[in-house]
């Protein structure tokens, strides 16, 4: 099956709140795309149409080039992690994986296997409703896994994991990708989605703001400014402005300069007799190029 996603114009409202307002991109296999956006940017809405829990009011979401109520044993095509406590509390997380199995003609063998992989194995038979929210995740993670299949949709899958989780789903995400899937990741946490997306679509209000890879993003948001270090951090500022460059402050013995190269930097404070440490090429983490992007679509600040 193609393992890639078509997302074309969709529209969604809820009574008077239009959710989705033509929401557009491709997820491609090979990849870890990143899906980010404020609260209410219809991320969420988006993957719930996806994977036929919606319905658009215009539009299409395909999987492969289908529609997700169209597939036969859907989980072998599309695996989920929407909504980490939707299971039965009194069943235990190997009964859940079983009943889904079993939905799908899988065996026991799988369920097994996949609960060994996210790590669950000592808790198999444990019931799910005494897990903690890092072990919901994981058995959430499991039943996405479940049918092997091409495409893996994420939504916030680093909530409640500890650090060592963290670290554990960064190389599984990764390794889903590097197989030839498709995997597209919700989250608010930037720097997780900087250590391990290749691909970015920033979402606000129900429209793609952008959509490119990476390191596109963060090269455009560091936009030819320069990283400084001085312990005369007024003389600095007040040597470089004369320069015409300008300076924002971003630690105690830090600067950020527009508006002039590296080298033009040195050659001011060198004019001025101002010392320094440090004189580099800014480059922008993916949260300062996401707030730039978002700026205008933020409903509450």
């Amino acid at each position: 099956m193609d393992a890639t996603v078509e997302v074309n114009g969709l529209r969604k409202r809820f009574g008077a709140t239009r959710a989705l307002d033509d929401m557009t991109f491709t997820v491609r296999p090979g990849v870890v795309t990143g899906f980010v956006g404020p609260n209410g940017a219809g991320k969420s809405t988006t993957m719930r149409i996806v994977v036929g829990l919606d319905r658009p009011d215009e539009g299409s979401a395909l999987v492969g080039g289908a529609a997700y109520r169209t597939l036969k044993r859907p989980l072998t095509h599309v695996g989920a992690l929407l909504d980490a406590s939707a299971l039965q509390p009194s069943r235990t997380g190997r009964d859940h994986l079983l009943w889904l199995a079993r939905s799908q003609g899988l065996g026991p063998r799988r369920v097994d296997e996949v609960l060994g992989l996210v790590g669950l194995g000592p808790a198999a038979r444990r019931k799910a409703g005494g897990y903690s929210l890092g072990m919901r995740q994981r058995l959430g993670i499991a039943a996405a896994l479940l049918g092997d299949p091409p495409v893996l949709l994420f939504d916030e899958p680093f909530n409640g994991l500890d650090p060592e989780g963290i670290v554990w789903i960064r190389g599984l995400l990764r390794s889903l990708a590097d197989g030839g899937r498709a995997v597209l990741v919700s989250s608010h946490l930037m720097s997780e989605l900087q250590d391990v997306a290749g691909h970015l679509i920033v979402a606000g209000r129900g429209r793609v703001v952008a959509d490119r890879d990476v390191e596109g993003l963060i090269a455009a948001a560091s936009d030819g400014r320069v990283s400084l270090r001085t312990t005369a951090r007024e003389d600095a500022m007040e040597a470089l402005a004369r320069a015409g460059a300008t300076v924002t402050v971003t630690g105690t013995d830090a600067l950020t300069v527009s508006g002039l190269t590296a080298a033009g930097t040195v050659a001011a404070l060198t004019a001025a007799g101002v010392p320094f440490a440090e004189v580099s090429a800014h480059r922008a983490t993916l949260e300062e190029a996401y707030m730039e992007l978002t700026r205008e679509s933020v409903e509450f600040r």
